[in-house]
């Protein structure tokens, strides 16, 4: 028989290939956990895991005394825990940093082209308000998404505004991760500075560049942090006195 973990999985598995060949639909409301779990050749108690796993999820909602219902699955709702995936895996960051440097840098370089003026202070704002967050970590934070969206609306690019969209609780969820790194607030006002300065100047090469350093930055310090506790946590060797 499989790990009570594995077969919960497996359980998930099943149920989001339902989904995935329409056989379920939003609002569907599923059996009763019996039937469902005779149908799938399972026990209640993986069942009742595997249920409670999608709800966090948000692919079902477990309603008390009506019954499990799949959820409106909406992008939004589906992302909202995806802070909680990143806990468990800091390769997901890595991964996030990959795709960022593929779609944020171009963005920069299309805002160079298009960017307004009025943007340009705004972005200079954000930049102030990101200094006085240096003891403030709530205002940081905000400086940081905030100078970042605004960039995106100066590429004035719907499509490409609607794939940072479609990850932005991903890069939430990263900025939480790296925020709290040594030093990083400096490295990142230094590297909002450059991006400002070559978008000022409609400098659509330099902004790219400045853009691309800025993610390897950040992505260094956390590949260094990952290094480190690795090293922290890795078993020392014992030694044994000489005889």
């Amino acid at each position: 028989m499989p790990p009570k973990n594995a077969l919960s999985e497996d359980i998930v598995n099943k149920l989001l290939a339902l989904l995935k060949e329409k056989k379920l639909q939003p609002g569907d409301r599923l059996p009763s956990e019996r039937d469902l779990a005779e149908q799938l050749q399972v026990s209640r108690p993986s069942l009742r895991e595997a249920l409670r796993a999608l709800s966090i999820m948000h692919v079902v909602e477990i309603r008390q005394g009506s019954g499990t219902y799949i959820s409106s699955l909406e992008p939004q709702s589906l992302v909202e825990h995806l802070d909680f995936v990143f806990a468990l895996a800091d390769s997901t960051y890595l991964s996030l940093f990959e795709a960022r440097k593929v779609v944020e840098v171009g963005i920069c370089g299309l805002a160079a082209q298009r960017i307004t003026n009025e943007e340009v202070t705004r972005l200079e704002r954000c930049l102030e308000k990101s200094l006085l967050g240096l003891t403030d970590a709530e205002l940081y934070f905000q400086a940081d998404v905030e100078l970042h969206e605004i960039i995106t609306e100066a590429a004035a690019s719907p499509i490409l505004s609607r794939i940072m969209a479609s990850i932005h609780h991903l890069s939430l969820a990263s900025r939480k991760r790296t925020a709290v790194l040594p030093g990083i607030a400096y490295q990142v006002i230094e590297d909002h500075r450059a991006i400002i300065q070559a978008l000022k100047q409609r400098d659509s090469k330099a902004a790219r560049q400045a853009m691309y350093q800025h993610l390897t930055h950040i992505e260094q310090r956390l590949l260094d942090d990952l290094a480190a506790s690795a090293t922290t946590t890795a078993p020392q060797p014992t030694t044994t006195a000489e005889s």
